[in-house]
């Protein structure tokens, strides 16, 4: 490992890299910045699959229990650096991913100061934290960009790449250093150079749809720049390997294994909304408007992830064209007017007949754990935040009585765009096997959602059924159509992709209740 005196000196770059394969799969208290975050709740969820316990080092732990649920152990950012010293003490892994958004706003000299504070003191905080501790955190993974690398245009970028010119490379290098000054013989530093991430509920990606679905995207600039994405999901797998692997040491590539131009991912963006990607924006027009922030995405690297690669990591998502499909295409979400094909609801409910549903959704998931862990994950009301997209703004306000039948919970959230109130009550619960919420106030004139449990050996079979109405008849039925329905599809496919990151999950079809263990 270098030495403390080496990581301020030299470049965070190296020539040669062999890996040794090391999986170490003990379980680590794992202390993580930016946990809120789009790439944070994300990564929240994958360590706690692994058997990892999180300690989130937030500004307002409110915010961040209502974002994070109940399995996450909170602790305030506070000036005093002999607290976080004794924090980082109980920690085994340290996972830096807090930093200002780079897009949103100009880069004038006092942004790109928030910018280079909000990355490289905090690095340096955490750093120095280590050095402090007790007992150092055996590894530290802090974050960085592949903007490290600069506009290399079509020159094929690995870990072993030099630094490249402009202010984001700049950027990069602060931030490295910065994290190498944390470097010893007890702690192992990896610098993750993050490509652009894809994935559902923010990012790159949330910004980009709002053009594409309105039918008005299309590459930036030229569009012949290279993108170095990578899919949410291996993101974090990547990451958690960085973690468990002491192998990996130094800058580490957070991308995928087949960049793509901006014009080959606009192309692939429209085909998956089914919309045309036919209008570029042009450099003049990006400028104008974002000033020097607009190098971050006129400028590419056609960047590789070696290293992942030569210690055996695998990349779940290797096809733009798949991973966008698999992103914005929801699947296994029926939804309908109810029929005579419609499974009853459980005991004829008189909340029902006093509040007639109109429509069914159904979707059913096989989840990779066994029920004794998947349902009392469900069953407790702070993580369901964890399941909600960010952009609903889900918070629980009150929770009157034990779970169980006759709770009441209360919280608030947002449907299109409007912050609304709604109150739940638990209409029936059987541990283990089902329990049934209703809204006694809310958006919906009716609202009845069943979520139903079955163990399959070491699988756990998870089916939710949703009877519901829109208020206001026939404009309520108008909305459903123009979009309610698509609302609710991609909350549920929000919810399907959080739950593969908690637990893991394997396809399930009709005949799929005959897998065995």
């Amino acid at each position: 490992m270098q030495s403390v005196g080496q990581a301020t000196s030299a470049l965070p770059f190296e020539a040669e890299w062999k890996p040794v394969i090391v999986d170490s799969r003990q379980s680590m208290k794992v202390f993580v910045t930016g946990a809120t975050g789009f790439i944070g709740r994300a990564l929240v969820l994958a360590l706690r699959r692994r058997g990892h316990t999180v300690v989130g080092w937030v500004r307002c732990e409110k915010r961040a229990r209502a974002l994070l649920g109940d399995e996450v152990e909170l602790l305030q950012i506070t000036d005093r650096d002999s607290s976080l010293s004794e924090a980082l003490s109980r920690c085994q892994g340290v996972v830096n991913l807090a930093g200002e958004p780079i897009f949103g706003k100009r880069w004038t000299r006092a942004r790109r100061q928030s910018l280079l504070a909000s990355r490289v003191s905090l690095t340096s905080r955490l750093a120095t934290g280590i050095k402090n501790a007790g007992q150092a955190p055996r590894v530290f993974l802090s974050g960085s960009a592949v903007g490290f690398y600069g506009d290399r245009g079509n020159e094929e970028l690995d870990e072993s790449s030099g630094p490249g010119n402009g202010f984001l490379a700049s950027l990069c290098q602060k931030w490295e250093r910065a994290a190498l000054e944390a470097s010893s013989a007890s702690t192992r530093v990896v610098c993750l150079r993050t490509g652009i991430v894809l994935g559902q509920g923010g990012g790159a990606l949330d910004a980009m749809l709002r053009v594409f679905k309105v039918g008005l995207g299309g590459p930036l600039g030229h569009g012949r720049q290279f993108i170095p994405w990578i899919h949410l999901e291996d993101c974090v797998n990547l990451m958690i390997s960085a973690l468990e692997n002491s192998a990996i040491e130094g800058p580490l590539n957070v991308v995928g294994p087949a960049p793509v131009s901006q014009r080959v991912l606009a192309r692939a963006l429209g085909q998956a909304l089914r919309r045309p990607s036919l209008f570029p924006t042009p450099r003049i027009a990006l400028k104008t408007v974002m000033g020097q922030a607009a190098e971050a995405l006129l400028t590419g690297q056609k960047c590789y992830p070696r290293k992942a690669t030569a210690c055996g990591i695998s990349f779940r998502h290797e096809s733009i064209e798949g991973a966008l499909k698999e992103l914005l295409v929801p699947s296994g979400i029926s939804i309908g007017t109810l029929g005579l094909s419609t499974p009853p609801p459980l005991d004829e409910p008189d909340y029902l007949g006093s509040r007639v549903p109109k429509y069914f959704l159904q979707t059913r998931v096989m989840v990779d754990a066994p029920l004794a862990e998947v349902f009392p994950f469900f069953s407790k009301p702070p993580n369901l935040a964890l399941l909600t997209p960010p952009k609903i703004g889900f918070m629980i306000h009150r929770m009157e009585g034990p779970m169980g039948r006759g709770a009441t919970i209360e919280y608030r959230l947002r449907v299109a765009g409007i912050k609304l109130g709604w109150r739940s009550r638990i209409e029936r619960w059987e541990e283990g096997k089902v329990f049934v919420d209703s809204q006694e106030r809310g958006p919906y004139y009716s609202w009845w959602h069943e979520h139903h449990f079955r163990a399959q050996g070491r699988y756990t079979i998870m089916e939710d059924r949703v009877y519901y109405a829109p208020p206001l008849g026939l404009l309520g039925r108008l909305a459903h159509r123009v979009f309610i329905a698509a609302q609710l599809r991609e909350a549920f496919h929000y919810r399907g992709a959080a739950v593969g990151l908690r637990f893991g999950k394997l396809p399930i079809g009709e005949d799929d209740d005959e897998r065995k263990a």
